[in-house]
């Protein structure tokens, strides 16, 4: 199999893929043509099909697509054209091959976020993290297994888990730097803080934007569920359970990118940071993974996210 990642101008494709998306699209002429989103565990590739001919089969967005064509540079980016496509039949493809996976050992990420558990001291939010990641088996194994974005970083399987676990990890290297930072708070809100997206985005291989999703969204969907699993908790402090809806309320730190709230508690500052720091960090990384723009040059090109053209550091 040609994976997407290894795909270079010039190279004659013949392969299954995952249709991501499909778009049926007019030319300014008024031709139609389809435009594809393909995907295998690598990443993904955009297609065109111009030519709508009898070589062309019946084939819908999530079908597995046997494809031939070949690759093309357009606007600095890698465009399959496409000559020939049907719809891939069982025993063409194994589905785990197109499913972006973390590279990071999910057991030993599970684990990791246990032990937190463990070392916090406080009962109420040890217990209500228990119920969160122990005692919902279930959940567990859906937020194990979730993305933690569409797109932009850690948007694969175990993306969640990965991403959850290194925000609470640097949450732990700043209460030691920073006296002040309520360990308990801190660290079991990084563990919350993106719970909300296991029902905000579909599992894969759609990994798509749900309708609660679109229309409540991540944040205020995690607040919903930790409420009720607070209730439940015998004696939670009140105070207690403002401040830890605040903290996920304002992890995203401004209100333009989505937080109903901006931090007001120490606790929701170190939070929005860590969450910020890996997050763009994750996104470097997944950027520097691209080829450079001109051949023979390091420069990879210009990130709209970083708003500047980014290069690997020397070795």
């Amino acid at each position: 199999m040609k994976l997407i990642s290894e795909m270079r101008e010039g190279d004659i494709i013949s392969d299954v893929y995952l249709c991501k998306t499909k778009q049926i699209l007019k030319t300014k002429m008024g031709k139609t043509y389809y435009s594809l989103l393909l995907q295998d565990k690598s990443g993904t590739v955009d297609a065109k099909i111009w030519e709508l001919n009898n070589a062309i089969g019946y084939f819908e967005s999530m079908d597995y697509i046997r494809v031939e064509g070949q690759i093309t540079v357009f606007q600095g980016a890698n465009q399959l054209n496409i000559r020939r496509v049907r719809k891939a039949q069982e025993g063409e493809y194994i589905p785990a091959d197109y499913m972006p996976c973390t590279d990071k050992d999910v057991k030993a990420m599970q684990k990791e976020l246990v032990e937190m558990i463990r070392r916090t001291k406080n009962p109420y939010l040890a217990k209500l993290a228990e119920k969160v990641f122990i005692e919902d088996k279930e959940f567990m194994k859906e937020f194990s297994q979730h993305s933690a974005a569409k797109s932009v970083h850690h948007g694969f399987m175990g993306g969640l888990l990965e991403h959850t676990v290194s925000v609470a990890k640097l949450c732990e290297y700043y209460c030691i730097q920073y006296p002040e930072l309520n360990r308990d708070l801190l660290v079991m809100c990084a563990l919350f803080h993106d719970i909300g997206k296991v029902e905000e985005l579909s599992a894969f291989p759609q990994n798509d934007y749900t309708d609660e999703g679109q229309l409540v969204g991540h944040i205020v969907m995690g607040v919903i569920k930790l409420d009720k699993l607070i209730e439940t908790i015998p004696g939670f402090p009140k105070k207690l359970a403002n401040e830890v809806k605040h903290c996920i309320l304002s992890h995203h730190g401004e209100l333009e990118f989505g937080s109903p709230k901006k931090p007001a508690l120490i606790e929701a500052m170190a939070l929005s940071m860590a969450d910020n720091t890996d997050a763009k960090l994750q996104t470097f990384r997944e950027a520097l993974k691209q080829e450079p723009k001109v051949e023979g040059s390091e420069w990879i090109g210009y990130q709209r996210l970083f708003e500047s053209n980014i290069r690997p550091t020397s070795k």
